[in-house]
């Protein structure tokens, strides 16, 4: 089975009619599981209503940095669908995308009453860093957050090693086929902690000319076992697995999808 471990599917209503239909049959198709994360509470109810689509499917709710001043004063409004979500993403900070400073306090806002919300609920987090890496650890650190997923890393080395050190999760996406810098990052990833992901579907569109589709995860696993110099397999296998670890015995997800991964890897 893959894994796209940070995708977000209720996008593909932007992309065009038909969209997110081809996309749930590759999904289907290939046997990807797939981390559907949300921007904000419409963008969560879309990806519930998807979830209900497929069974290899796990909506999760979050507020994207980029949507955090729309957040940042009606916090509370946010509690019901963190305390429905099994995991919460995407969530975190923005410092490079985002040139505006003065987004930058309500982006902080938002994320530390995730944080405080995941630490509360003992939940695993799907968190975006970038140009605000240093300060994404030392608010893990503040949070003593136990199990986070990092998707799609592409900051200073010294600062991803501090996060590996500490047992984090990195997802590694379409970039790692472009990209020495990634490529250097799939490498030095410890083999426990390591995910694919697609950002799918914009996120990869700067790269391919258009918006992504679920078989890209194909191409991540390739090119991440050529980076690592091992197989295809191999990649498959220790994602599959790293993903059943993370989730294993997690109360919020008894009862979701995640148990395809339980039932694959028991027949394996």
């Amino acid at each position: 089975m893959l894994v796209d471990a940070h995708s977000h599917l209720d996008r593909y209503d932007l992309v065009g009619e038909g969209a997110l239909e081809s996309a749930l049959e590759e999904v289907t198709q290939l046997r990807i599981f797939t981390i559907s994360n949300s921007m904000g509470l419409l963008s969560y109810e879309r990806n519930l209503a998807i979830g209900e689509m497929s069974d290899l499917v796990l909506p999760i709710f979050g507020v994207h940095p980029w949507n955090a001043p729309e957040y940042a004063d009606r916090l509370e409004e946010l509690s019901q669908a963190i305390e429905r979500s099994p995991m919460l993403g995407e969530i975190g900070l923005d410092f490079c995308f985002i040139k505006d400073a003065s987004e930058y306090p309500a982006q902080t806002r938002v994320f530390e009453f995730f944080l405080a919300a995941g630490r509360e609920q003992g939940k695993i987090v799907n968190l975006h860093t970038k140009g605000a890496e240093e300060a994404v650890l030392e608010l893990l650190d503040r949070y003593e957050i136990p199990r986070v997923i990092v998707h799609w890393y592409s900051g200073p080395l010294d600062v991803f090693r501090e996060l590996a050190a500490r047992g984090v999760y990195f997802t590694i996406g379409v970039e790692v086929l472009y990209s020495e810098h990634i490529q250097v990052i799939a490498k030095e990833v410890p083999s426990g902690q390591l995910l694919t992901e697609t950002d799918n579907p914009g996120g990869p569109r700067g790269l391919i000319g258009g918006p992504g589709m679920p078989i890209l995860v194909k191409d991540v696993v390739q090119a991440v076992a050529g980076a690592r110099k091992t197989t295809i397999d191999e990649i498959t296998q220790t994602v599959q697995f790293n993903l059943l670890q993370l989730t294993r015995d997690d109360p919020w997800l008894a009862g979701t999808c995640v148990r395809v991964l339980e039932e694959q890897h028991g027949g394996a």
